[in-house]
Parts: structure tokens; sequence; C-alpha cells
């Protein structure tokens, strides 16, 4: 099965997500983009009601993260905002924990991805010594200069047991333009822990430039994919539109 929903939880959180389960829409994505704003009390009331209404929430943590800092505050800092997210995320019923993991800066590709590898390992230690539920989800990046192929991801998912989030607007960008959807679908078709996202996006030399409205046209080609290889997802949509691209997506779903 594949779910479709918006980033984002509006201002009325427990009324939103009602009015997405009465469009058929059933994920949605809470971006702490700069901070865990979020008190644990009102978590607790937006989880239930999540589970009440069926809707599957996940979590992108605060956007200030990088693994793999020269500076070791910084490594242990992003660490904090990663399990804070996983916290928060516990009470809300927010199983996957979405970020951008780190940057290659002056490290060879293996390297950086060795010490991903062993942060994340350490966080995952947490997580079970706090018997949380939460799955890490590094996310698929936009950028070259970024550490988070499709190959390093799905490799890390062997590696670690984390979930992945395939951002396959990033892969396009990250790829000026290109993205094979056959090859994407058959390394990630066994991935055990997946969320994605979805949408329009403009590009450069260097890769991701911004976010844009969803097309149609792509839209339907990754869903035409997705249903290809049997893959059951879940897909946020990110674009400067969420709501109504998402509304669009399942439009588009629902005629496949």
């Amino acid at each position: 099965m594949i779910t479709i929903g918006p980033s984002g939880l509006g201002s009325k959180p427990l009324q939103f997500l009602n009015f997405l389960k009465s469009v058929g829409l059933g994920s949605c994505e809470i971006a702490f983009t700069h901070s865990i704003y979020m008190k644990p009390e009102q978590a607790e009331i937006i989880g239930k009601e999540a589970e009440k209404t069926g809707i599957s929430l996940s979590i992108h943590a605060p956007y200030y993260v990088n693994l793999t800092s020269n500076d070791k505050q910084k490594i242990i800092d992003s660490k904090k905002r990663i399990l804070d997210a996983c916290r928060i995320g516990d009470l809300l019923t927010a199983k996957y924990i979405v970020f951008h993991a780190a940057y290659y800066q002056k490290l060879s590709k293996k390297d950086c991805y060795e010490q991903v590898k062993n942060e994340i390992g350490e966080m995952n230690d947490v997580i079970k010594s706090e018997n949380l539920n939460a799955v890490l989800c590094p996310e698929t990046t936009g950028k070259a200069t970024q550490f988070g192929d499709i190959d390093e991801l799905v490799q890390l998912t062997k590696d670690t047991g984390c979930g992945i989030c395939v951002d396959f607007s990033h892969i396009y960008a990250r790829n000026i333009g290109k993205i094979d959807y056959d090859y994407v679908c058959k390394l990630i078709k066994d991935v055990k822990n997946l969320t994605c996202h979805f949408t329009g996006i403009n590009y450069g030399s260097k890769g991701e430039r911004n976010h844009i409205p969803t097309e149609p046209e792509r839209a339907k080609e990754l869903l035409e994919y997705l249903k290809k290889y049997k893959i059951n997802t879940r897909i946020i949509n990110e674009s400067p539109q969420p709501l109504e691209d998402a509304l669009m997506m399942k439009k588009i779903l629902d005629k496949l």
C-alpha cells in the first residue's frame, strides 16, 4: 500500500489529522526545521489522535545536523537534535525520524560513510536503551557535496539497521535532471523501514536549488514505478503547496 500526505501539521493539528483522514490522505510529516518546539504534553495528545485517525506521522529533525563536522561539539549537538526528535517522536507515534546526515567536506566518501555509520550506531544504542519506538532515516540529498546518495543509504540500512528516506526529487536534482527509477526501485524494494519525499524541484550545475510545485507528469511517473515494483511506502509532499500537491498525487494514484 502507498500512502500520501503533506509536510506540515498546521496550527490546529487535531483538526488537521481528521481532515487528512476525511480526504483519504494517510501520512503527514512534522518538520522541526530549527528546533523541537513542541511540548511533550501536546505531542502525546497529537499522537493519540494520530492513532485514532490512522494517520502515519513522521518527523523531519532540525536541519542543522552534520555528523562529520571537524568540530566534535557540533557532532555531539547534531546527535542531540536527532535524538531529541526521536524522543518527541515516540510521544507523537511518529516512527520515522528523517534527517540530512552529513557533508563530505575534505573526507573521502569511504571515510565519511564510516563516520556516519558509527554515529548512527551510537544513536541506535541510545534509542534501544531508552526503549524509543523510533527508526533513524537518513535522507537522500540534493547536492553532490552532501553525504547521502542512494547507494550509500541502502548500504547503511544493511550495516546499521536504520531506515532511509528516499527523496526522489533530491536524486533527480543531484544527478542534474536524471533519475533511473528502475535502478532506484530495485535497490529499495526490500528496505524494511522506508519513507519517501517528493516535490517539484529546481536544480543547477551543483544540484538542488529550491522546491517548486509538483509537476503531475513527474508524480505519475514515480507512482507508476512504485506500483510496478510493488513498493509499499509513504510519500510526503514537500512542495511550497504540500497539501494541494499531496491531494493531486492521491488522485493520480487512485487512477493507476
